[in-house]
């Protein structure tokens, strides 16, 4: 919901160039094409961004912080789709209305453009159209991975296939600092947070990886990972 304090608003052109944010615009979709205006707004932690059913009227960037997208279930259990880091983009869909929520994970500044607007950009410029079938064929892949996830693999297996995810998107010098609590790796992982636990234990006796706290993760045997991925 765009109920947030607004930190920023800026109008992407030719002439001006595109604007410098602290992260990469992993797919170039949200800045530097004429006539996009971007906007920021900031979400405190475990604020709602938007809700599941809501008009999909905005397409999300995070600029800091992290988002999870998520959907609860009948029953109270929730879902959680995708963790959205800095550069991620979020939040396009194919029908006219969001099927998941997004929260802020911690504090978190997002970066959004009108759904309208790159619609209609991508009418006139090939390179937002070419951008956005990046993102949503990106999307689909990741999808589908999580997919294979959830239905084919053991929890310790899972939990490894997390790790290597978060050490591809995250890693800081060797250290994974991870914004999410054990709760929401369950609850994409499709497992318990006591499930969660036991494996990082178990990868932990093995020597597979090390802590410097419950959200700092050292991976000490990545080819250990890999086969358990596998």
């Amino acid at each position: 919901m765009l109920t947030q304090s607004l930190r920023t608003s800026v109008s992407i052109s030719n002439k001006a160039g595109p604007v410098a944010f602290s992260v990469p615009d992993r797919f170039g979709v949200l800045t530097g094409h004429a006539g996009l205006v971007a906007t920021e707004f900031t979400y405190r932690k475990d604020e709602e961004i938007y809700g599941d059913d809501e008009p999909a009227e905005y397409v999300y960037q995070v600029i800091r912080g992290a988002v999870r997208s998520y959907k609860l279930l009948s029953d109270g259990r929730r879902q959680i789709g995708a963790f959205h880091l800095p550069g991620d983009t979020f939040g396009l869909e194919s029908g006219q209305a969001h099927r998941l929520a997004a929260e802020a994970i911690i504090d978190t500044t997002v970066r959004l453009v009108k759904r309208r607007s790159l619609e209609q950009a991508a009418q006139s410029d090939v390179r937002v159209a070419r951008d956005l079938w990046t993102l949503t064929a990106s999307e689909l892949r990741h999808a589908e991975d999580h997919m294979l996830l959830l239905g084919r693999k053991t929890a310790t297996e899972r939990v490894a296939t997390f790790l290597l995810e978060m050490d591809r998107r995250l890693a800081v010098a060797g250290m994974i600092a991870l914004p999410m609590c054990r709760r929401d790796i369950g609850d994409y992982l499709g497992l318990t947070l006591e499930t969660v636990s036991r494996a990082l234990s178990s990868l932990q006796s093995e020597g597979v990886v090390g802590f410097s706290n419950a959200r700092q993760i050292v991976l000490r045997n990545r080819e250990r990972l890999l086969d358990l991925q596998a």
